[in-house]
């Protein structure tokens, strides 16, 4: 059992305890966001940019590796969503305990140390289904080349899939107590060496084998390992967060709070695998086309995704301010934070879907070899996809704030259900259909993709109008 921790904590340093009205209190919100969110949003730029410098490097070694790095990473993606729910259910959890009682480390740690648990036993058990990748991706009509690149791919990544959750889950405690910096500095190091180690392994320099995928999959897991120790060595010396005493009697289970954490995680999870499985199981539409179709898909849809990184972490730090602000029991502390927090991820995508728009042809040439004569079609699809992926930024800003929002008020099944809906009612049969059945072909998969978030972001931002409501503040403070 924890022993109650006797020593004072800092609280975070915006509770608004006391009460600000007017101007003021928008703008000691908007502070309070950027001093957090800046740093989540700039270390999920970099932590994406891992997978980034892998794709990136695998392509140049030509179409079918790239192609075969896009399907191995659908797969190892659908495993990563598994631990994504518990992962993210360590933010409302520790967010929520702080805003109702700063003090209160006892709570803090069994919500880290189950979510880790969660992860640490879960994962590396699904991961097991990283041998069938191969058989998997031919079943589902995919080419035999990539399929065959694709299985050692996700085996050399699997080891490092734990980790990197597992980083996920910590940086969340770090957020909630607005130590925001440190894993910036850490990513920023471990992106490093994950280039480093792509350049020996991938292509064999200094005397290392050539291991072309299989090298850039080991690069990953050792990057992700390495972080992790990193973000644990400086929790446990780090002069706030060492107070948590997180990983003290770490083995020691809490099966009630284990419970809390798999109820909030499961439907989180599900949110995820509906979203990000829809843009993955594009690729195996686009296989479906052609497999310059699906390089081409993997390099737009790696455009996009960096786009989104920055609004995403801005959207976590929302998550963490409404979570502080329900757990004061502050309602319009809650709406304060959701709405500044939609407006500044809006902002944010906004700095990268511009320049998609305006010079998608530049961006298309730094992923591929422009004067290789084998890259000539792939570069022009993909100069045509990243137009469209930049038009749907709007929405997926909206969708991914006010999802997020929703998250830290401890809002996850009626969102889960809203995603199914938007994503595999509405999106998933537009682009198949536009895709394969019309002549837009490749193109009409990328506007069934906008479709979708279209619809995401109307019905989770109606969502969260509707329980930020101020007639709606006794309900949800009732199910607390």
């Amino acid at each position: 059992m924890d022993v109650k921790q006797t020593n004072p904590v800092e609280p975070p340093a915006e509770q608004d305890a006391i009460p600000v009205q007017g101007k003021a209190a928008w703008r000691r919100e908007f502070i309070a966001l950027m001093a957090i969110g800046i740093p989540m949003g700039l270390t999920q730029l970099v932590q994406f940019s891992i997978n980034t410098v892998d794709v990136l490097m695998v392509g140049r070694l030509g179409p079918e590796a790239l192609a075969g790095a896009s399907l191995g990473l659908v797969i190892y993606f659908a495993m990563f969503l598994f631990g994504f729910g518990p992962a993210m259910a360590v933010s409302p959890m520790v967010s929520q305990a702080l805003g109702a009682n700063p003090d209160d480390t006892d709570d803090v740690r069994r919500s880290v140390r189950m979510g880790l648990w969660t992860i640490g036993i879960g994962i590396p058990i699904l991961s097991l289904l990283f041998f069938l990748a191969e058989d998997l991706s031919i079943a589902l009509g995919q080419p035999a080349g990539p399929a065959a690149l694709a299985e050692p791919y996700v085996l050399a990544m699997a080891p490092g899939l734990p980790f990197a959750l597992g980083i996920m889950a910590l940086r969340n405690f770090l957020a909630a107590i607005e130590r925001t910096r440190a894993p910036l500095v850490f990513i920023i190091i471990t992106t490093l060496l994950n280039a480093f180690l792509n350049w020996l392994l991938i292509y064999g320099n200094w005397g290392f084998p050539r291991m072309e995928l299989v090298g850039a999959g080991i690069a990953s897991s050792v990057s992700h390992m390495t972080g992790f120790f990193m973000l644990v060595v400086y929790i446990s010396h780090e002069k706030v967060s060492r107070r948590f005493e997180i990983f003290k009697n770490f083995f020691n289970p809490c099966w009630v709070r284990l419970r809390e954490v798999l109820q909030l995680s499961w439907p989180i999870g599900m949110t995820m695998i509906f979203e990000a499985m829809l843009f993955n199981a594009a690729v195996f539409l686009m296989g479906r086309i052609g497999v310059n179709e699906m390089a081409a898909y993997q390099v737009a849809l790696n455009v996009a995704a960096l786009a989104f990184m920055l609004p995403l972490g801005l959207s976590m730090a929302g998550s963490v301010r409404v979570g502080l602000m329900a757990g004061a029991k502050n309602p319009a502390g809650v709406r304060r934070a959701s709405a500044i927090s939609i407006l500044s991820c809006i902002a944010a995508i906004m700095l990268f879907a511009v320049p998609m728009m305006l010079a998608p042809n530049f961006i298309a040439g730094l992923y591929l070899d422009k004067d290789d004569v084998e890259n000539t079609a792939v570069l022009a699809l993909v100069a045509a996809f990243i137009p469209i992926a930049s038009a749907f930024a709007l929405f997926d800003a909206i969708q991914v704030a006010a999802n997020q929002a929703l998250r830290g008020l401890k809002d996850v099944r009626i969102p889960m259900v809203v995603t199914f809906i938007s994503y595999w009612i509405i999106g998933f049969p537009v682009s198949a259909y536009l895709g394969l059945y019309t002549p837009l072909g490749a193109v009409g998969v990328w506007y069934g993709l906008l479709a979708s978030l279209a619809a995401a972001a109307i019905f989770l931002g109606g969502r969260l109008w509707l329980i930020t409501n101020p007639r709606k503040v006794d309900e949800w403070q009732a199910a607390e």
